[in-house]
C-alpha cells in the first residue's frame, strides 16, 4: 500500500465518517493554495484530498482496507493528485471546509407533499349568519390503488440506477487552477432519484397518484363573510409517489339578499311608508332571519330615521352574540291627489298653520361622514 491515507488525515483506522470529515476540513483550511501558496503545501493539499476521496466513500474505503488502491482505477484521478470522484474534494466541499456549509447529497425522494388547493362555494345570507354544512365535490389527486403509490406495475419494483449506482447524481472531473475539480449534477437517467422504474404502473404512469372526484362535507361556522377561508387539513391533492396530501381551502362567497344588506355583522333594510302612517304611527310586518316580526313605527316618525332590532343580525364569528337589524324609514309623499284629498290636506294645513311654511334652511346637506364627525365632536 503506497500511501497511508489514515496517516495523511491524521485519524485512526477505526475513525467514524464524522471524524474523517472534521479532519479534512481542518487540514483544508490550513493547506488550501489560496491560504498557503507554497508548492510543498499544494502537494500536501492534493494528498489530503486524495485521502478524503478514498476514506469518505464506503466502497473505495473497503477496497483500500483490503489492500487495494481505488484511485489507480479512477481514470486519471489516481495517486495523491486532484479531487477524486464521489469524495468531499469537489468545489462545494472546499466551500464547506471554509464556510461550514454542508451540501445536500444523495438521491432525492420520490415521495413529496402534495400541493394545497382552493375551492369557492356560495352560501345564502341565513347560512352565513347561522352556519351550515355543505357537500362539495373536489377533483383532486389521490393515491393510485393499483400500485399503492409506488409507481411500479404490480409484481415489479423500482431498481437501482446503473448510471449513478443509486447516488442520484453523477460527477465530472475538470481541471482548474486548484488542480482537478469534481462537479456533480443530477443523474440524467434517474432524474436524481437514484432508482428507475422499468415497468411503470399502467394506471398512474409511474406517478403514484391518479385524478379522482371526491365528495366532502364542509362545516361552515356561523358568522362567515365574503372571503372567509376554511382550512381542511390533509384534504388537498396527494403528492407524487403517494406523498402526504396538501390542505384544501374553502373560500366563502355570500350571495346578495333580496331584502337585507350586510355591513359587518349588522343587517340593513329600508321600509317605505306613506306620510299618514308615519304621522299617525303603525306596525309593519317584517320577515327577519328569525321569522316574522312587527316593526313598531311610532307616531311622528321622520324620513331617514332608523329603528334598531337588537340581536337580529349575523352571529359574531368570534365571540358570542349577534349583530343588529337596522330598519331605515323612508316617508313617501303623495304625488297625485284627487280633489277631495287635496281639499282635506289644505284643511289640515290650515288647521296646523302650515299654509305658507317658511321652512328651515341649513348650510349645505350633511352626508354620512359629516354626521359622524359632528357626533364625535358632540354637536
Amino acid at each position: 500500500m503506497a500511501t497511508d491515507y489514515y496517516a495523511v488525515l491524521g485519524v485512526r483506522r477505526d475513525a467514524s465518517q464524522e471524524e474523517i470529515k472534521k479532519a479534512f476540513r481542518r487540514l483544508a483550511r490550513e493547506l488550501h493554495p489560496d491560504v498557503n501558496p507554497d508548492p510543498k503545501t499544494q502537494e500536501r493539499f492534493k494528498e489530503i484530498n486524495a485521502a478524503y476521496e478514498v476514506l469518505s466513500d464506503p466502497q473505495k474505503k473497503q477496497v483500500y482496507d483490503l489492500g487495494g488502491d481505488p484511485l489507480s482505477q479512477s481514470g486519471g484521478a489516481g495517486g495523491a493528485g486532484g479531487f477524486g470522484a464521489g469524495g468531499f474534494g469537489n468545489f462545494s466541499d472546499i466551500m464547506d471546509a471554509f464556510f461550514g456549509t454542508a451540501s445536500q447529497r444523495g438521491p432525492r425522494s420520490r415521495t413529496r407533499r402534495g400541493q394545497d388547493a382552493m375551492i369557492r362555494i356560495e352560501v345564502e345570507l341565513d347560512e352565513a349568519a347561522f352556519g351550515t354544512t355543505k357537500d362539495i365535490q373536489v377533483d383532486t389527486a389521490v393515491v393510485c390503488t393499483t400500485c399503492s403509490g409506488e409507481g411500479a406495475a404490480p409484481g415489479t419494483t423500482a431498481q437501482t440506477c446503473d448510471m449513478c449506482r443509486g447516488r442520484g447524481e453523477v460527477s465530472q472531473v475538470t481541471r482548474s487552477f486548484l488542480g482537478q475539480v469534481m462537479t456533480s449534477r443530477p443523474c440524467p437517467q434517474c432524474q436524481g432519484f437514484g432508482t428507475v422504474v422499468p415497468t411503470p404502473c399502467p394506471e398512474c404512469a409511474g406517478d403514484g397518484r391518479v385524478r379522482s372526484r371526491r365528495t366532502l362535507t364542509v362545516k361552515i361556522p356561523a358568522g362567515v363573510d365574503n372571503g372567509t377561508r376554511i382550512q381542511l387539513a390533509g384534504e388537498g391533492e396527494v403528492g407524487p409517489g403517494g406523498g402526504p396530501a396538501g390542505d384544501l381551502y374553502v373560500e366563502i362567497h355570500e350571495l346578495p339578499h333580496t331584502q337585507f344588506q350586510r355591513r359587518g355583522d349588522d343587517l340593513h333594510c329600508t321600509v317605505t311608508l306613506p306620510m299618514t302612517a308615519a304621522a299617525l304611527g303603525t306596525k309593519v310586518p317584517l320577515e327577519t332571519l328569525d321569522g316574522l316580526e312587527e316593526v313598531d313605527i311610532r307616531p311622528g316618525t321622520q324620513s331617514g330615521q332608523s329603528i334598531p332590532l337588537h340581536g337580529r343580525g349575523v352571529t359574531h364569528l368570534r365571540g358570542g352574540g349577534r349583530g343588529d337589524l337596522i330598519v331605515h324609514v323612508e316617508v313617501q309623499t303623495p304625488t297625485k291627489l284627487d280633489p277631495e284629498q287635496e281639499r282635506l290636506l289644505r284643511e289640515l294645513a290650515k288647521m296646523r298653520g302650515e299654509e305658507r311654511p317658511t321652512g328651515q334652511f341649513q348650510p349645505g346637506q350633511q352626508g354620512l361622514f359629516s354626521r359622524l364627525k359632528d357626533a364625535f365632536n358632540g354637536r
